[in-house]
């Protein structure tokens, strides 16, 4: 058993963490308030070759596996972004690049994965609906076919990225639910052509205000007779389930690595605070009370991290993994709401005080216990299917 990082992950750690180093926490700061894409870090992410980690080398990417995308989200979300940023190596890299390298037909992997590869291109990713919630399976947005095309009618919400997205990876339901036997099956993944959509009427959005994360701006999609060509289906008809696990795994394993990210930047601040401030003529951290907290978190964050590496690492390796992203989703998260909590309470009243980052990181790591899926379910899923007790419904 080594627990060593292989070189792949620590030479895109390097490089991840050298293109961050040129923008402080003022920074990030200022993109939250004026609630902008960090579109300065991602074009230096691109031309470093960082954002192509997952698209295969023979069409001009870096031939990477999620660990290594995991790596880079924690050294990007650890340099100041936290969690709420880790969506700039989701949805594209992720959603985008990760999922057409395993699914994607050769056409589509032709023409899209080396503009992924550079960034030219960007994709968005639609599975959440109003009346399924957490329910994947229950969806009812629905693709008709009309011949050479399907034809899509229903809403999603909480779609990131739309505003950016070139390419929508869009979760349909070609059979019914009611219908569906197992449940699993009839779901269809369309890529849809976001700009076209837009212009011909038939998809439009409307952003949702959010407490934080506003880097990355979250929608309700509308989808009327949108009609995408059945060349566009990834992977097969019917058989979407195959490819929603391999988005939907990557995605908490991911979200879990920024949660990281955003733990180590709170316990730095925290840390930080605690050894400059002084009160009755020593710093603060020097009282257990504080220090014994902060130790805590670190310790948090080191045993999740394991859980990160290890879940990746069996993704990449072909093996089940879906047990282990629950639980590194679990941890990660749990790790960097502990993280921004105590450092409000190291720093106090200072807290408040948008001088510092702590609020940014706090709504950014309260998300994180609800989604992309609630804490609540992925211990549903620990409680029944690994343990083995009885199910409530």
């Amino acid at each position: 058993m080594d627990f060593t990082l292989p070189e792949s992950a620590l030479a895109v750690r390097r490089g991840v963490s050298d293109v961050c180093a040129r923008y402080d926490l003022d920074y990030w700061q200022r993109c939250e308030a004026e609630k902008r894409w960090p579109q300065e870090v991602w074009d230096d992410l691109a031309r470093g070759g960082w954002l192509g980690l997952a698209v295969p080398e023979e069409y001009g990417g870096g031939g990477q596996g999620l660990l290594e995308l995991a790596v880079a989200t924690e050294a990007l979300s650890a340099s100041g972004a936290a969690g709420g940023s880790a969506f700039t190596y989701v949805l594209t890299p992720g959603f985008g690049a990760l999922t057409l390298a395993r699914h994607g037909s050769p056409r589509q992997r032709e023409e899209l994965l080396p503009k992924l590869a550079t960034g030219e291109v960007e994709t968005c990713f639609a599975l959440t609906e109003p009346d399924a919630g957490s329910d994947s399976l229950g969806i009812s947005t629905s693709a008709r076919r009309d011949g050479d095309e399907f034809v899509v009618d229903g809403r999603k919400v909480w779609i990131t990225g739309v505003q950016r997205a070139t390419w929508m990876l869009l979760v349909t339901r070609t059979v019914p639910a009611a219908e569906a036997e197992p449940r699993s099956h009839g779901l269809t993944v369309l890529l849809v052509n976001v700009p076209e959509a837009v212009a011909a009427g038939s998809l439009s959005y409307q952003p949702i205000p959010k407490m934080g994360a506003n880097t990355t701006p979250s929608n309700t999609v509308f989808l009327d007779g949108l009609r995408v060509p059945a060349a566009n289906v990834v992977g097969e008809v019917d058989q979407g389930s195959r490819v929603l696990w391999d988005v939907l795994n990557p995605e908490r394993i991911l979200l879990a690595a920024g949660g990281l990210g955003a733990a180590e930047v709170a316990l730095s601040v925290a840390v930080r605070y605690a050894g400059e401030r002084e009160v009755f003529g020593r710093p603060i951290g020097a009282n257990q009370a504080v220090a014994f907290p902060l130790a805590e978190v670190r310790a948090e964050i080191e045993l999740a991290r394991l859980m990160v590496h290890k879940a990746a690492w069996l993704f990449d390796a072909g093996l089940p993994c879906g047990t282990e992203a629950g639980i590194a989703k679990l941890a990660a998260s749990r790790a960097a709401w502990d993280a921004a909590d105590r450092a409000f309470q190291t720093l106090g009243g200072m807290a408040y005080s948008l001088e510092y980052p702590v609020a940014r990181l706090l709504a950014d790591a309260r998300v994180g216990k609800v989604a992309p899926v609630a804490e609540e379910m992925l211990l549903n899923h620990l409680a029944t299917r690994v343990l083995g007790l009885p199910r409530s419904f």
